[in-house]
């Protein structure tokens, strides 16, 4: 079934794949990797990095809802070629600035354009062209993220070993102007119709909402309250990381080996999840895909043994795999498709917001002995009373959809 929906499909999933895969050098991991050089080039510390970091992705935040509109107003494989050379001179500014000034603007440019907006056209995108295998198309997209995990940090490891950091820069500029942005724009030019949009009980159409209408709607909030909870709860504990792995004495080896189970874990369950939407709808898993993320915060809090960030890894991917299918075929079913870019980059800028503000909430309760296991614990147990809110949103949301 996979190889006949890849066979029919190829193009547009690939352009998908491709735009995850590359706005890996707008996401953290990517930049985290040059923070060392930019601190002591800049004069930086480790706070004052941190805070340029968190205003430079805010500011993203804040502009991603106006700059998101566009998809809506014109072809994906147009808003390729605004978005995409953008991106480039942010790698170009990097590796060229010496300036506080030039470094921010930098930092925000490849946030808003990297992960903010590369994300953001390809979720809209195979939202907006697939209907009945919409959880197909979107699980196979999703996954260019982690193939950017663990593809791109040792190459830029390698490469700056060669030619220094801000060479890396130089050498990833060149990569999008001369490869992604031909390759993907080769891919998305040709606009794909939904072939099937299957009308039954299970996926009845929804009709299309306006943004303003998105926003007055009180399932919209409690359903982002869940939305917001995965980007939130693996930001906050990656970053803080090293503390946990003091607290628990752990060597740093720990945490850097089970990685590669979380990646693992989130391709696969990506995957699995796609299958799963295309067969009981997004609306209808909405309530189950923080289970395995509150069981992580769980085992993670409570166990001191190593194997503890291994399990906490593993659970944390299958809640990653899910939500990040499930993000891309549920709004498309709770509010239509016509105004979908407008209303998938609000929703992005809180989650980014999220991811922004989750490392200094939770480092501010640290310095004030608030005990960081025990945050961790309160994370398990949001989880949990979310996903009873997200019983009654997907519930009323299916009653909605049945009446029209």
């Amino acid at each position: 079934m996979i190889l006949s929906f890849l066979r029919d499909n190829a193009r547009w999933v690939a352009g998908g794949f491709l735009l995850t895969f590359f706005s890996s050098f707008g996401q953290t991991y990517f930049i985290s990797l040059s923070a060392g050089d930019i601190r002591d080039e800049y004069g930086l510390s480790h706070g004052g990095f941190g805070t340029l970091y968190m205003l430079a992705t805010l500011a993203s935040a804040a502009t991603l809802p106006q700059i998101g509109k566009i998809v809506d107003r014109i072809s994906v494989a147009s808003t390729v070629l605004l978005a995409a050379p953008i991106l480039a001179i942010a790698c170009l500014l990097m590796a060229w600035s010496h300036s506080l000034l030039l470094l921010v603007l930098s930092v925000y440019l490849l946030r808003l354009f990297g992960q903010g907006m590369f994300t953001h056209i390809a979720m809209t995108a195979m939202g907006r062209w697939f209907a009945a295998q919409r959880g197909r198309a979107i699980s196979l997209t999703a996954i260019g993220v982690n193939f950017g995990e663990a593809l791109f940090p040792i190459s830029f490891v390698g490469v700056a070993a060669l030619v220094g950091w801000r060479g890396s820069w130089l050498v990833a500029a060149g990569v999008l102007l001369l490869i992604a942005l031909p390759a993907i724009y080769g891919l998305l030019k040709k606009e794909r119709t939904p072939q099937s949009v299957v009308q039954d009980p299970n996926r009845p159409a929804a009709r299309d909402w306006t943004r303003a209408e998105v926003i007055r709607d009180p399932l919209f909030w409690a359903a982002l309250t869940g939305v917001m909870a995965p980007a939130f709860i693996g930001t906050t504990i990656f970053f803080h990381q090293v503390y946990l792995s003091e607290l628990r004495g752990w060597p740093p080896s720990v945490f850097a080996a089970s990685f590669a189970i979380m990646s693992s874990m989130t391709i696969l369950f990506a995957l699995v999840a796609g299958q799963l939407v295309d067969r009981f709808t997004a609306t209808r898993l909405l309530p189950v895909f923080l289970v395995p993320l509150s069981l992580s915060c769980f085992v993670l809090a409570a166990t001191e043994a190593p194997w503890g960030a291994y399990l906490f890894m593993a659970f944390m991917g299958i809640s990653y795999g899910f939500s990040s299918t499930l993000f891309g075929a549920l709004w498309p079913e709770l509010y239509g498709t016509r105004h979908l870019g407008g209303i998938r980059s609000l929703i992005v800028a809180f989650m980014v917001f999220g991811t922004a503000m989750g490392p200094g909430v939770t480092g501010a309760l640290i310095d004030a002995g608030v005990p960081y296991t025990g945050q961790i614990m309160a994370m398990g147990l949001y989880c949990v009373l979310i996903s009873l809110v997200l019983i009654q949103v997907s519930r009323r949301a299916l009653k909605r959809q049945a009446v029209g």
